[in-house]
């Protein structure tokens, strides 16, 4: 069992691995996408809500093996559950400002 604040240290961490984890198509990691939409653990395992671009995305494979992949580094986590969600739809006012600039889009 966890404290609310290791709990919160985990969930950091997940966020930075998650950094790692780039849309191949645009080349910028999915938390600067704004793919990611809610991160929580609980007792070693760790469940991302996140969406896609699109919803056809040929990618979602893909970019779930990457979030398995990067979050083996953190020890605590050993179990992930990706859930792939469309509400709310992912849209580019949900790109961090980083994102948009490296895109070209004002």
């Amino acid at each position: 069992m966890y404290t609310e604040d290791e709990v919160k240290d985990i969930q950091e961490r997940i966020f930075s691995a998650l950094e790692e984890v780039i849309d191949p198509e645009l080349g910028i990691d999915i938390i600067n996408l704004g793919l990611i939409y809610e991160i929580r653990f609980t007792d070693g395992e760790a469940e991302i809500d996140m969406t896609l671009t699109t919803m056809g995305c040929p990618l979602a494979d893909l970019i779930t093996d990457q979030i398995h992949d990067v979050l083996k580094d953190i020890p605590e986590v050993k179990n992930v559950n990706v859930r792939l969600v469309w509400s709310p739809p992912w849209t580019i006012q949900k790109m961090s400002r980083y994102a948009r600039i490296a895109l070209g889009i004002k």
